[in-house]
């Protein structure tokens, strides 16, 4: 080996170290590896940067903000709750939720699918007397099967098509990952659904902050809007339309309180006070096109992009004892109160007439670079910001739309990936179906300052052959291997080590060697990159791993050594099936 590619395989072994010890994030840890293989030659300046300037940055970037949109639509939520009346049972339930997560992955970001879910599991198992992680870790393994049906799905497989480009002029296409990751994700489905038994039934997850408060309802008071589904029903058939999810305390109509009586027929300009937990008044607001009374006033001013946070009235507020209406909240701060909550007590009036105590949680409305100061003011403690849909179903739908077409101007070949999707995140932006400030929220930096500091890396394995040498010396070892095994050695090893690196860090070390062992053994390359791809994905062995897996461990109460329980037997048939399913639809 020369003087570079010993470089090269010390800085590899070098960040890998860095990856396994932890001591710092991943993104750092890639710009460490970065700026090494700059002061040692095998990056050269003017190359430093230029993965920042790479698709894959555009496209993972693009991706995660076309998931949001998606995600705040509701739309997959509202097409899950319809299927979900009809049933009761734990198993098919399981097969419910998991069958909906995988799908919704394919599409958008698997642990925004997940987060998106999780409210509806929750639920099913509180309703079941069930333990959520019944629930919770096989929907954290469906999506990542789920993400391995098309190329945006997961970030492996947007890299894994970029290398196949380098290698062969031609890339994955958006669909080209769907006959192997749809067969995973089936297999996954059937197996998730018997062998969920195989999870602890005893645990318990850490209380969310409403069960901790004892919340059961917030209050709130919407306006029905001009167009809205609800004018000429009856009172009664409002509340069978939301299943009764909500209360209806009070209607005003004009300047008088009118009645609540079933029968009473509902009109264009009726103020409606509801209570209810505040997933099912976010879902009527948006479903039956309703305004939250004040909405319009502390809309936007002077540019200010507007914002609702959830926050709690300390014991030593200026809210304790006073009414939001007294404290001219709306007029002196450009705050408004849409909703309160008190622990043990169902409020019934206006939100703005109840009188606040401390403890009280309040969800408030306004300019979000000046909230948390008006909150301090005011003396209540921010806890958590809620993304409550202010927007209306049809621009939710728009989301979907746009996404749509953006997947099948890639499939077709009409428009590269990265113009269609960077296209598409623009639109959602510029329709509004994702405010400015959401947009770079969701973008996740350190993942694109780690893909952007290592594709240079990743580079310079190649182009010094250290990466050749590697995959060489790997071929030796599997030369006595039929064609299925060194398949299912790479599949293999991908998954052992990405657990311990980031999946796109894992692709960016392991697809170009894999490349190069596929041609030393004299097969096409297709193969061992897409075994590539389903190892970094299937990532089912520890919860640290991987997001969804981490998302999961509270709220489902689990310990450590429960995931490989179900992982462990989940990550065998993965290589089991999975590789024969390659070669059967990626000969060599």
């Amino acid at each position: 080996m020369s003087l570079s590619q010993w470089l090269s395989v010390i800085t590899l072994v070098g960040m890998m170290g860095l990856f396994l010890w932890g001591r710092f994030r991943y993104d750092v840890t890639a710009v460490i590896a970065l700026l090494a293989a700059v002061l040692i030659g095998i990056v050269k300046p003017a190359d430093a940067f230029k993965g920042f300037s790479d698709d894959i940055v555009i496209i993972v970037g693009s991706a995660l903000v076309l998931s949001a949109a998606v995600q705040r639509s509701g739309v997959i939520e509202l097409a899950l709750g319809v299927t979900a009346r009809r049933i009761r049972r734990i198993p098919s339930q399981l097969l419910l939720l998991t069958a909906s997560v995988g799908l919704a992955s394919a599409l958008i970001k698997n642990v925004g699918a997940l987060a998106m879910l999780m409210p509806a599991a929750l639920q099913m198992a509180k309703k079941n007397e069930a333990s959520p992680s019944v629930f919770l870790m096989p929907m954290s393994f469906a999506s990542l099967l789920g993400g391995l049906m098309t190329m945006v799905g997961t970030s492996p497989n947007i890299i894994v098509s970029r290398v196949r480009e380098e290698m062969t002029g031609e890339p994955f296409r958006m669909f080209d990952y769907f006959p192997t990751g749809f067969g995973l994700f089936i297999v996954g489905l059937l197996f998730l659904r018997f062998g969920y038994p195989l999870l602890p039934r005893n645990r318990r997850g850490v209380p969310t902050l409403g069960e901790a408060l004892n919340i059961s309802d917030y209050v709130t008071q919407a306006t029905i809007t001009e167009g809205s589904p609800l004018i000429g029903r009856t009172v009664e058939e409002f509340l069978d339309r939301n299943e009764r999810q909500v209360t209806l305390t009070g209607l005003l109509r004009g300047d008088m309180r009118g009645d609540v009586h079933p029968t009473v027929h509902l009109e264009e300009g009726d103020i409606l006070i509801l209570g209810g937990p505040p997933e099912a008044l976010e879902r009527v607001v948006a479903r039956d096109q309703l305004a939250l009374v004040g909405q319009e006033e502390s809309g936007e001013r002077d540019g200010d992009e507007i914002g609702v946070i959830e926050a709690v009235v300390t014991t030593d507020s200026a809210l304790i004892g006073r009414t939001a209406g007294r404290l001219l909240m709306r007029e002196r701060l450009g705050i408004n109160l849409i909703a309160v909550a008190r622990a043990g007590e169902r409020l019934t009036n206006k939100p703005g007439q109840i009188v606040l105590r401390a403890g009280d949680v309040l969800v408030l409305q306004g300019p979000i670079d000046r909230l948390p100061d008006h909150l301090a003011q005011l003396g209540a403690l921010p806890l958590a910001q809620r993304s409550i849909r202010l927007g209306s179903a049809k621009r939710g739908w728009l989301a979907v739309v746009i996404l749509g077409l953006a997947m099948i101007a890639t499939a077709t070949g009409l428009v590269p990936v990265a113009i269609a999707f960077f296209a598409a995140a623009s639109l959602v932006v510029i329709t509004g179906a994702l405010p400015v400030r959401e947009a770079y929220d969701v973008v996740e930096w350190p993942i694109l300052i780690m893909l952007g500091a290592l594709i240079p890396v990743s580079e310079a394995l190649q182009s010094t052959g250290a990466s050749g040498i590697l995959a060489t010396q790997l071929a030796h070892a599997a030369a006595m291997l039929p064609p299925w095994g060194a398949v299912a050695l790479i599949l293999t090893t991908a998954m052992a080590v990405t657990p311990f690196l980031n999946n796109a860090a894992t692709v960016l070390v392991m697809a170009p060697i894999a490349a190069v062992f596929a041609h030393d053994l004299g097969y096409r390359p297709d193969a061992f990159l897409i075994a590539t791809a389903v190892g970094a994905g299937s990532d089912f062995l520890t919860p640290i791993g991987h997001q969804c897996n981490t998302l999961v461990l509270g709220p489902g109460g689990y310990r450590f050594s429960d995931y490989a329980r179900l992982g462990a037997p989940l990550s065998l048939l993965v290589i089991l099936i999975g590789t024969p399913l390659i070669l059967w639809i990626w000969p060599l």
